[in-house]
């Protein structure tokens, strides 16, 4: 299978958060919004924790996290391993 290689909010930028993936607009990075999904958190949730992000961008950024696991899971894990996440 194929995966997507549009989005509508998910855009890299070098030299801004590393290159890695983020939220047009924003400063938040995909893999920062997968941390909350695999600690279990809700969409809901995600949204309580980055209140600038619509839940259309939630879900974006989960359904990239599921087109691109092997770049974002390991981000996403090294974030979870940081004290006080």
């Amino acid at each position: 299978m194929l995966a997507a290689t549009n989005y509508r909010y998910i855009l890299s930028s070098p030299g801004v958060k590393g290159g890695h993936p983020r939220i047009e607009g924003t400063r938040i990075c995909v893999h920062s919004v997968v941390a909350y999904h695999l600690k279990g958190f809700s969409v809901d949730q995600i949204r309580e924790c980055f209140p600038d992000l619509s839940r259309a961008q939630v879900y974006e950024s989960l359904a990239y996290f599921e087109d691109h696991r092997a770049e974002i899971e390991p981000l996403a894990r090294q974030e979870l391993a940081e004290p006080g996440k």
